[in-house]
């Protein structure tokens, strides 16, 4: 075991695990954080100005109560990213658009609909049943858990 100990290193003493960390922090590119800042915040931004835009008309096209129409816009919403992830649109425009389009309910959809793609293949219960809520699962353990847990918070305070 020493003998192996030796022969990895490197001249100056250091491991080939420490050299290839250094090789690898040269040549990955630096992360402009303003840059993704800003334009998270403007696609986000025109994200949910389209997203007000959509519960307004349906308000006035479907004649709905603005609570109705909001659920309305959220069906819409969960289709649209469902079918942008079908065509393999949504990972471009996440790449592009940076996390504007991770807020909740896109990116729960993204989630399930991108894990029964994964898993078609597999069947309808082997393959997408079984697989369909992996990563969506977490976030609606945790979901129901905090409620539940706030819930509780909230009745000892008396509200």
């Amino acid at each position: 075991m020493y003998i192996l100990i030796i022969i990895i290193q490197t001249k100056n003493g250091e491991t080939m695990k420490d050299r290839y960390n250094e090789i690898v922090k040269k040549h990955t590119p630096k992360e402009d954080r303003l840059k993704n800042a800003l334009i998270t915040f403007f696609a986000g931004g025109i994200f949910g100005s389209l997203s007000e835009l959509l519960l307004r008309l349906y308000m006035i096209w479907l004649n709905l109560p603005r609570k109705e129409a909001g659920i309305v816009v959220i069906i819409t919403l969960i289709i649209i990213a469902s079918l942008l992830t079908a065509l393999g649109i949504f990972d471009v425009l996440v790449s592009k658009l940076k996390s504007a389009l991770i807020i909740p309910i896109t990116g729960f959809a993204h989630s399930m609909t991108s894990a029964a793609l994964e898993y078609r293949k597999e069947g309808l219960v082997l393959g997408i049943g079984a697989n369909i809520f992996k990563l969506a699962g977490t976030v609606i353990l945790y979901g129901i858990v905090s409620t539940y847990i706030f819930g509780i918070i909230r009745i000892l305070i008396g509200g």
